[in-house]
C-alpha cells in the first residue's frame, strides 16, 4: 500500500513566539495550543520538503474510465437512486483546477440533481472533496475552490473532487414551487452526493477514501454548515466561506432592508455608485484607519454619517463630500440592520463600516433609478421560496419589517432552509474539525452574522477554549464576498483542515495574500482565530505579514446581538415527508 502524501503548500508567515501567549488566551489556556505554537508555524520550503520525501504516485485506477458508466450500482447506496450518464477522460490540459488528467463523471441523483465528478488518473492520495456552489446554485461546480490558494494536492490531483447542481438547473428560484426540489436545495442533496460519490470512488480505485472534505463559501458555506449540523459524519473537515446559512433571514430581511433604505420611501436611490468613493474615504477618516485604508477592526468604529451632514445651502463636490438628510437615513439604516417595530434585529447582522466600496451594484446602483443586487435576491426568495404558492407580483417594497411578519416568513422555512443550529456536538464527537471565514468587508453577507453564529457555538459548547479546538473562525479585513476588496482576500484553508484533520496541528494563524493582475504577491496578512486582530503593532510595512501580532479585538469579544430570532439547538436535526411536504422537526439525526 502506498503512503498517501496529505500536505498542501502551508502559506503562512513565520509569526512572533508571542502569537502562542495571546492565542491561548483565546482558547482559554494552553490545551488548543497543543498540536504547536504559531511561532512553530511550518515554512514553505519545510513543508514542500516533507511532501518530497513521501511517495506521490498514489493509487491507480482499479477500472478503466470507459467502463465507469457501465458499472451495475443500482443497489450500492440504499435508498438513494441514481444513473451516471457519462464517463469520459478529459487531458491534463483541460482541467482548470491542476494539471492532472481525469474520469469526468457524470450522473443524476433522482429526481434531478445533477452531479460531476472528477476522479484523478494517477496521483490520487485516496481523499475526497465536495465543493459548493454560490447563489442559488443550478449549476456544477467542480472547477474551481475555494480558500485554497497554493494547495498544491488540488493542483496535482491528490483529491477526487465532486460537487452538484442542488436538484436544478436554473439560476432562479422556480425550483421552490417543488416540494421535492426545495428539500434537496434546502436540505439533502449535499448529503446525497456525498453517499454516492463515495460509492464511486471505491468503485473507481477499488477503496474508498480515507478522508473526506468540504469546501464552499457564499450558498457553498451554506451547504457546509448544513454537513456539519445535519449529517455531522458525511466528512472529516470542513471549510465554510461567508456562509449564507441564516438563509430565509438573509435574503428577505436583511437584503430587503438595505434596498428599501437606498431606495427611501419608494424613490430615487439615495446613494449611487458614484458616492461611493468619498464616502469610503469619509469613514476612513472617521475611524482613523491606517494608512493602508483598511479597517482592521470595523466593530470598534461608531463613525456616525451624520458628522457630514450637508450644511444649510451646501452642496456636494468631490473636494467637499457631504451627505444630505436623505442619504445620512440611508447609511445609518445599513450600517444598524433590519430592525422591526420594537427595534429588535430581524437578521443579527449589518453592513460594517470600511465596506462601502464594495456596495456598487449589489447594495447601491449605478444611478439613482437603477436596480441592485439585494432587490434581485429579495423577489426570487418572496415570490417562489418562503411561501407555500408562488408570489410573482411581489418585490422588495413588500416585505414588512414587523415581528408578525418575521414570524410569518420564519416559522415555516428555517428548518428547510436554514443551518444556524450551534448545536456541533455530533459533529466534534465524529472527529469533525471546522474552519469558518468571512471577508468584513462582505457586501453581500454581512460578516457579523457568521460571528453570532460562532458565539452562539461557543455558547452551546462549552466556551472558547472547547470550540476552539475542533472550530475557528478567520476574518478578513476590507475582504468582499469570497474575495475581492481592498485587503489581502487569498488564503488556504484547505491545507489548513487538511493538517488540522490529518496531523491535529490546529491553525493559529492563515496568511491572506494580495496578487495583481500578473499573479506577483503584492501584500501578505495574517488572520488569527475571532476575536484576535492582526495589528501592525511594529511600525514595519503594512503589506508584510511579519509587521502584525494578534491583538484583542473587545468589540469581536463582547459582540452581543438581540435578534427576533435565534441559534436555537436541535430543531431542524430530523426531516420527513409529511403529506406531501418536507417537515423538519427536532430530535435524533
Amino acid at each position: 500500500m502506498p503512503v498517501f502524501t496529505r500536505w498542501c503548500r502551508r502559506r503562512t508567515a513565520t509569526l512572533p513566539a508571542v502569537v502562542a501567549t495571546v492565542l491561548a488566551l483565546v482558547t482559554g489556556g494552553s490545551a488548543a495550543l497543543a498540536s504547536g505554537s504559531p511561532g512553530a508555524a511550518q515554512t514553505v520550503e519545510a513543508v514542500d520538503a516533507r511532501a518530497a520525501s513521501s511517495t506521490t504516485s498514489g493509487t491507480a485506477p482499479a477500472v478503466p474510465c470507459s467502463q465507469v458508466a457501465s458499472l451495475d450500482l443500482a443497489a450500492a447506496v440504499p435508498g438513494v437512486p441514481f444513473e451516471i450518464t457519462s464517463a469520459a477522460e478529459v487531458a491534463a490540459a483541460d482541467n482548470t483546477l491542476g494539471n492532472w488528467a481525469y474520469c469526468n463523471v457524470q450522473g443524476v441523483i433522482a429526481p434531478q440533481i445533477h452531479f460531476q465528478l472528477r476522479l484523478p488518473q494517477t496521483g490520487w492520495q485516496a481523499d475526497y472533496l465536495q465543493l459548493g456552489c454560490g447563489g442559488l446554485c443550478g449549476n456544477v461546480n467542480t472547477g474551481n475552490a475555494a480558500a485554497s490558494y497554493g494547495c498544491v494536492p488540488l493542483t496535482d490531483g491528490a483529491f477526487a473532487v465532486g460537487s452538484s447542481d442542488e436538484g436544478h438547473y436554473q439560476g432562479g428560484g422556480l425550483f421552490s414551487t417543488d416540494p421535492t426540489l426545495r428539500a434537496d436545495f434546502g436540505y439533502k442533496s449535499d448529503h446525497l452526493l456525498a453517499q454516492v460519490a463515495k460509492v464511486l470512488v471505491k468503485q473507481y480505485y477499488g477503496r474508498p477514501p480515507t478522508h473526506s472534505y468540504f469546501d464552499g463559501c457564499s450558498q457553498g458555506g451554506h451547504q457546509a454548515l448544513t454537513e456539519a449540523q445535519r449529517y455531522p459524519t458525511d466528512f472529516d473537515g470542513i471549510v465554510a466561506g461567508a456562509p449564507a446559512n441564516n438563509f430565509t433571514a438573509l435574503n428577505t430581511f436583511s437584503h430587503a432592508w438595505t434596498a428599501q433604505s437606498v431606495f427611501l420611501n419608494g424613490g430615487p436611490a439615495t446613494i449611487t455608485t458614484a458616492d461611493l468613493a468619498p464616502l469610503h474615504a469619509a469613514v476612513l477618516k472617521g475611524c482613523d484607519a491606517p494608512a493602508d485604508g483598511i479597517v482592521a477592526d470595523p466593530l470598534a468604529c461608531d463613525w456616525d454619517p451624520a458628522s457630514i451632514k450637508c450644511e444649510a445651502g451646501q452642496a456636494s463636490t468631490a473636494s467637499d463630500f457631504c451627505l444630505t438628510a436623505d442619504q445620512v437615513t440611508t447609511l445609518r439604516r445599513i450600517y444598524s440592520g433590519p430592525t422591526d417595530e420594537h427595534g429588535e434585529l430581524l437578521y443579527p447582522g449589518y453592513q460594517l463600516r470600511g465596506s462601502e466600496l464594495n456596495w456598487a451594484g449589489i447594495i447601491v446602483p449605478t444611478t439613482a433609478t437603477g436596480t441592485t443586487g439585494d432587490m434581485s435576491f429579495v423577489r426570487e426568495t418572496v415570490r417562489y421560496q418562503v411561501f407555500d404558492e408562488p408570489h410573482p407580483e411581489l418585490t422588495y417594497r413588500d416585505v414588512k419589517f414587523t415581528s408578525a411578519y418575521f414570524k410569518k416568513i420564519m416559522q415555516s422555512n428555517e428548518g428547510m432552509y436554514d443551518a444556524t443550529d450551534p448545536d456541533l456536538t455530533a459533529f466534534k464527537k465524529a472527529g469533525g474539525k471546522l474552519i469558518l471565514w468571512h471577508g468584513l468587508g462582505d457586501q453581500h453577507i454581512p460578516a457579523v452574522g457568521t460571528m453570532a453564529y460562532y458565539k452562539a457555538v461557543q455558547k452551546v459548547m462549552g466556551g472558547a477554549a472547547a470550540t476552539s479546538s475542533f472550530a475557528r473562525l478567520f476574518l478578513l479585513p476590507g475582504v468582499a464576498h469570497c474575495g475581492g476588496g481592498q485587503g489581502p482576500d487569498k488564503l488556504d484553508a484547505l491545507t489548513a483542515i487538511v493538517d488540522w484533520v490529518t496531523e491535529g496541528q490546529a491553525p493559529d494563524s492563515l496568511l491572506t495574500t494580495a496578487v495583481d493582475s500578473t499573479g506577483k504577491t503584492t501584500a501578505t496578512r495574517p488572520t488569527y482565530p475571532f476575536p484576535y486582530v492582526a495589528t501592525n503593532t511594529t511600525g514595519e510595512p503594512a503589506d508584510e505579514a511579519s509587521s502584525y501580532t494578534p491583538v484583542l479585538s473587545t468589540a469581536e469579544a463582547n459582540l452581543t446581538l438581540n435578534w427576533l430570532g435565534s441559534f436555537r439547538s436541535g430543531y431542524e436535526t430530523v426531516g420527513n415527508w409529511v403529506h406531501g411536504k418536507w417537515v423538519v422537526s427536532k430530535g435524533k439525526a
